[in-house]
């Protein structure tokens, strides 16, 4: 039991599916693949200005990864990431401690091929054809790039856009117009040797209100998700165009 007197949740997150935690309760997913990495999406949904502590266990051997996702009111906070490889574990789970009050957190698992279950998600093709389509939270679009160049572009007129790009063993976090401030403490952390590699996971920011970055495909998947809050992403905008 909980400190109000609730029985904690034991969830089945082996889809990646978008869900909601709070005090004491677990979610657990097994279905992890070796050379694929994978983040963990986090957003405080409590509604108030409270922080929120989570722990994301990824080894029996090492110690969970704790991440203190900060409180806003309305739901209107950016997402914290987690990133591990499915080459170092094929189970992670994430949880809200016991005793955790009004706590309460919204979770999903994005990657080239997570999450299989994208209820909650607005999970559609991001065409090649140039045109710049709205990136809003819950967002995820995915793309099978030719062999060719490409070019992508991230636009918002916000300060401090933030998405993250996968490519099977790598992402890329994405921060538009980014401030002085940079990434807030914590707001991005790796677990496990294969995350913390050189070169794995790589943030690229612009001092302007666009991201340009050309890309050359393959035939495989490539994966973009949205990781801010609803009012920054109101003007956001994303678009894949063949060269």
């Amino acid at each position: 039991m909980d400190s109000i007197g609730i029985s904690a949740a034991q969830i089945n997150w082996n889809g990646g599916q978008r869900i909601t935690l709070g005090s004491g309760d677990v979610a657990t997913c097994t279905t992890l693949r070796p050379g694929q990495l994978y983040g963990v999406f986090i957003y405080n949904s409590a509604g108030n200005d409270n922080n929120a502590d989570v722990n994301l266990v990824w080894s029996n051997s090492q110690p969970p990864c704790q991440m203190t996702i900060p409180g806003t009111t309305a739901n209107a906070g950016l997402a914290s990431i987690g990133f591990v490889s499915g080459t170092d574990t094929q189970t992670i789970s994430l949880s809200v401690p016991p005793n955790s009050g009004i706590a309460q957190v919204e979770a999903w698992i994005g990657s080239v091929s997570m999450p299989t279950n994208t209820a909650g998600l607005n999970n559609q093709p991001l065409p090649a054809n140039g045109e710049q389509v709205p990136f809003n939270k819950y967002t995820r679009y995915y793309a099978v790039p030719p062999s060719k160049w490409m070019k992508l572009t991230i636009v918002s007129t916000i300060n401090q856009f933030i998405s993250c790009q996968f490519r099977q063993d790598k992402a890329v976090v994405f921060v538009v117009n980014e401030t002085s401030n940079g990434l807030l403490s914590g707001q991005v952390q790796c677990m496990g040797p294969t995350a913390k590699e050189q070169g794995v996971v790589n943030i690229t920011t612009s001092s302007t209100q666009s991201i340009n970055e050309n890309l050359q495909g393959d035939g495989s998947q490539w994966v973009w998700i949205d990781a801010d809050s609803p009012q920054d992403s109101k003007t956001a905008s994303i678009a894949l165009q063949s060269l």
